[in-house]
């Protein structure tokens, strides 16, 4: 009986471990999707520059998790000029210990001076 006891121990703290990482998984999950959201709303982040910050302990369960975002234009007329429509592309990367993951959401957005020369002379590809 301590044998099968030992053994029902055993694989009830190997679940319990394997619950925890993904109940982490999907806090990271769900956090993403919100800044993913608050990334998209805001017309006015730079293009070509990356962004990044952490959570607060409190939304996260005490595990330290990281973001950085870059906004490119993702589809743009060819020679594009400012005040033109484009569809930028948002790169969202979740990081916490020992793993990552990337999602990307897209919007519509309108090309500025800068933007409209960079991607002229071809460095924004």
């Amino acid at each position: 009986m301590a044998v099968a006891i030992t053994g029902l121990v055993s694989n009830m703290s190997g679940s319990l471990r394997n619950a925890s990482k993904l109940a982490a998984y999907d806090r990271a999950a769900i956090l993403a999707k919100r800044q993913m959201d608050d990334l998209q709303l805001n017309r006015y982040l730079p293009r070509w520059t990356q962004m990044e910050g952490f959570w607060d302990a409190n939304a996260t369960g005490s595990i330290p998790v990281k973001w950085r975002a870059i906004v490119t234009p993702y589809d743009f007329p060819p020679n594009p000029t400012p005040k033109s429509a484009v569809l930028d592309r948002i790169e969202l990367e979740i990081e916490w210990p020992g793993r990552k993951f990337r999602i990307e959401g897209f919007r519509r957005g309108y090309l500025t001076e800068a933007d409209a020369v960079r991607l002229q002379q071809g460095q924004g590809q």
